[in-house]
C-alpha cells in the first residue's frame, strides 16, 4: 500500500531583508492510499491518516471538483458531490484516525474527478521574533469512473518554430491518464542523436489538453534533421515525428 509522507518544513529567514526573524512551522503526517477510485459498485472508501510528527496535530477536510482549463491547469470548485467524515480532525503524536469518503452521484458516461484536500490547521506558537504559521495540505485524488471507460489520447500538435520546440497532448478519451514522461531525441542527416530531452509529466482529465514547451539552442537545433518525440503514460505509450528545417532554429 502507498502512503504518501507530508514532511515537516522549518524556515528560519524568507529574506534577508527581514530584520527579525521570521519562524515557519508545520506539522508532519502520512496519508494511506494516496488516492481513491469509485465505481458503480464501489461507492465509498477509508483514508487513514497518521500524526508522525512530535506535536499534536489538528487537520480539517475539503471536497473541490477537479477540472482542468483550456491550458491543462489544474483548476478546483467546492462540491458537495462527495460525501466525507470527520470533516475536522486531531490527532496526538503517532496517532492514526481513519477518514471516510463516499460519492453522492451516479457514473456518467464520462469521467468524474475531485480532490479531497487534508489541511493542517496550525497550533499557535511562542517563540523570539514573528512566528508565521503555514498550512500544510494534501489533496487525494477522487476517480468515479464513467459507465464505459475509454482511455486515449493524441499528440495533437508538434511545431519547432524559432528554436522552441511545442508539443500539444490531448485526451479524447472519457477518463484520465498520467504522462509520466515526454521524451525527446533529436538526430541528425546520418541518424546520429545530436539531441535529448526528457520533460516531466502529471494528470490529464478526460477532454483536457495540454501544452509542453522546450527550448532547443540554436546550433544545437541546426544539426537537427528529424525529431522523435515520445509521451509515455501509464495507459499507452504516444509517438510522433516532426522533420527540421534550419529555418525552424533561427530566433
Amino acid at each position: 500500500m502507498v502512503s504518501n509522507p507530508i514532511k515537516k518544513i522549518i524556515v528560519c529567514s524568507l529574506l534577508g531583508s527581514f530584520l527579525i526573524p521570521l519562524l515557519v512551522y508545520s506539522g508532519e503526517f502520512r496519508v494511506t492510499p494516496i488516492r481513491l477510485d469509485f465505481d458503480r459498485a464501489t461507492k465509498s472508501g477509508v483514508v487513514t491518516i497518521v500524526n508522525e510528527g512530535s506535536d499534536k496535530l489538528n487537520v480539517q477536510m475539503k471536497a473541490f471538483e477537479w477540472t482542468q482549463d483550456a491550458q491543462g491547469k489544474d483548476q478546483y470548485t467546492e462540491t458537495n458531490d462527495l460525501i466525507f467524515f470527520p470533516k475536522i480532525m486531531s490527532l496526538e503524536k503517532g496517532e492514526e484516525k481513519i477518514l471516510r469518503a463516499g460519492i453522492r452521484i451516479p457514473a456518467t458516461t464520462k469521467e468524474k474527478t475531485y480532490r479531497l484536500f487534508i489541511e493542517e490547521i496550525p497550533e499557535p506558537r511562542k517563540a523570539e521574533g514573528v512566528n508565521v504559521a503555514i498550512a500544510i495540505r494534501f489533496g487525494v485524488p477522487i476517480f468515479v469512473k464513467p459507465i464505459k471507460e475509454e482511455v486515449k489520447g493524441v499528440i495533437e500538435k508538434m511545431e519547432l518554430s524559432k528554436g522552441n520546440l511545442n508539443i500539444t497532448v490531448k485526451n479524447t478519451g472519457n477518463a484520465h491518464f498520467i504522462i509520466q514522461a515526454i521524451n525527446l531525441k533529436g538526430k541528425n542527416a546520418k541518424g546520429e542523436e545530436t539531441f535529448s530531452k526528457e520533460l516531466s509529466g502529471w494528470y490529464l482529465l478526460a477532454g483536457a489538453s495540454r501544452l509542453y514547451s522546450n527550448p532547443v539552442p540554436e546550433e544545437t537545433c541546426k544539426a537537427i534533421s528529424k525529431l522523435d518525440v515520445e509521451v509515455r503514460t501509464n495507459r499507452f505509450i504516444l509517438n510522433g515525428q516532426l522533420d527540421v528545417d534550419q529555418a525552424m532554429c533561427l530566433p
